[in-house]
C-alpha cells in the first residue's frame, strides 16, 4: 500500500466553471443521457506544493431522455434496471422491469430505499445514520460543520480535496460518478460543475440532506443541472446495476457507515472493471495510540452508535481488499486520510 504525506501548504487552484443553464426538475430525475467525449487533460506536478492544470474540453453531448435510468439505476431489491412510466413532474414513478415495484420521485429527489412507498412502516437506522436526518444538522453541515474538519482533523478543504481526487480518477474521467453519503451535496456540486463526468449521482439516506443539496443547486447561477441526479438510498443496498458505475466517492463518510465492509462490498459490485473508489475519513493513530483502552473504547462506541473509529491505515486497506478492490493508496495529513482503490479489470 502506497502512502503519501499531504503537506500543510498544499495549494491547489480550482477551475469549476460551467456555463450551461438548462432547466432542472428533480421530480423526474432521469431526463438526459450523455455520450462520452474528450475531457480535460490533467497534469500533476508532485512537490511540496501540488498544482493541477486542465485544458478546455468539448461539451458533453446530450443524447435522449430516460437513458440515464437504463444505463445504471436499478431496483434495490433485485438490481434489475427500471422501465419508466407516468408523466414527468412531481410524483413521477419508475417501475422495476422484474419485480414490478414502483419507486416515486418528489420535487427534490428519487427515493430508492427498500422501504420506499411503504405506508405504515418506516425503516429505523443506527444513531450515526439517524443523526444526519435531523433538519438542524442538515442545515448546519455546510454552515460551519464541514469547515471544522480542517481545524481538528487536517482535512485540506473541498477544493484541494477535489484536486487530489482528480489525480486518482484520471483513468475514469468522462464516466459516471456516485457521491455516496453526499450530505448536502458539497462534492456532488463540485463534480457536476467541473464538467469532468458524464453524470453525477448525489446519494444519501437523509431526506433533509438531499433537500439542502437541492436548495443549494437552485441558488447557483448557471449550474449544469442536467448532469446531476439526487437519490435517496441505503449505502448497503445501492440501487445501481452491477458493473455500471465508473467511480464512487465517499467524502468524510465511511466512519458513519454501520458496516463499512457491507457498504464497500456494494460499491465493489456496482463499479465497472477498472472503476475507482475514493474515500476520505480520519484515523486516530500517532499520539492517540497511547490512549489507554482506546481500541476497546472504539469497539463499544461502534456497538452503541453504529459509527466507526479507525485506528490505522491497515484497517482501511483490509476493508478494500476484503471486498475485492486492489491497488490501495493512502494520502495523509494529520488525522485526515484519503484512500483510493480499484476494481480489478
Amino acid at each position: 500500500m502506497a502512502t503519501t504525506t499531504l503537506t500543510s501548504n498544499l495549494s491547489l487552484p480550482s477551475q469549476l466553471g460551467n456555463s450551461r443553464p438548462d432547466s432542472f426538475k428533480l421530480s423526474n430525475p432521469f431526463t438526459v443521457s450523455f455520450k462520452r467525449s474528450s475531457f480535460p487533460a490533467i497534469t500533476v506536478r508532485a512537490s511540496s506544493t501540488a498544482f493541477v492544470e486542465t485544458t478546455p474540453s468539448e461539451p458533453i453531448e446530450v443524447q435522449n431522455e430516460a437513458t440515464i435510468c437504463n444505463d445504471f439505476l436499478a431496483c434495490p431489491i433485485c438490481f434489475d434496471r427500471f422501465s419508466s412510466k407516468g408523466e414527468s413532474g412531481s410524483g413521477s414513478s419508475f417501475e422495476c422491469s422484474t419485480c414490478k415495484k414502483t419507486y416515486s420521485s418528489n420535487e427534490t429527489h428519487l427515493d430508492l430505499t427498500l422501504a420506499s412507498g411503504a405506508k405504515n412502516y418506516g425503516e429505523s437506522m443506527p444513531a450515526s445514520t439517524e443523526f444526519f436526518r435531523i433538519p438542524l444538522i442538515s442545515f448546519l453541515y455546510e454552515r460551519g460543520w464541514r469547515q471544522s474538519f480542517s481545524l481538528w482533523g487536517g482535512f485540506p478543504g473541498p477544493e484541494k480535496e477535489f484536486e487530489l481526487i482528480k489525480d486518482y480518477i484520471k483513468p475514469v474521467l468522462g464516466g459516471s460518478i456516485i457521491d455516496a453519503s453526499c450530505g448536502s451535496g458539497l462534492f456532488s456540486r463540485i463534480f457536476a460543475k467541473s464538467g469532468l463526468f458524464s453524470h453525477v449521482v448525489a446519494l444519501d439516506y437523509s431526506e433533509n440532506m438531499l433537500k439542502q443539496c437541492y436548495e443549494f443547486i437552485e441558488k447557483e447561477d448557471n449550474f449544469p443541472k442536467e448532469t446531476i441526479t439526487l437519490v435517496r438510498a441505503d449505502i448497503s443496498r445501492l440501487p445501481f446495476a452491477t458493473s455500471s458505475i465508473d467511480a464512487v466517492h465517499a467524502g468524510a463518510a465511511i466512519h458513519c457507515w454501520p458496516s463499512p465492509t457491507g457498504a464497500v462490498a456494494e460499491i465493489s459490485r456496482v463499479l465497472r472493471p477498472g472503476g475507482m473508489f475514493i474515500a476520505t475519513t480520519y484515523i486516530l493513530d500517532g499520539p492517540f495510540a497511547f490512549v489507554p483502552f482506546l481500541r476497546e473504547g472504539t469497539k463499544r462506541a461502534r456497538q452503541v452508535s453504529g459509527s466507526q473509529i479507525f485506528l490505522s491505515e491497515g484497517e482501511l486497506e483490509d476493508i478494500c481488499t476484503a471486498c475485492g478492490l486492489v491497488g490501495v493508496t493512502v494520502v495523509r495529513n494529520r488525522q485526515f486520510v484519503m484512500i483510493s482503490a480499484t476494481k480489478p479489470s
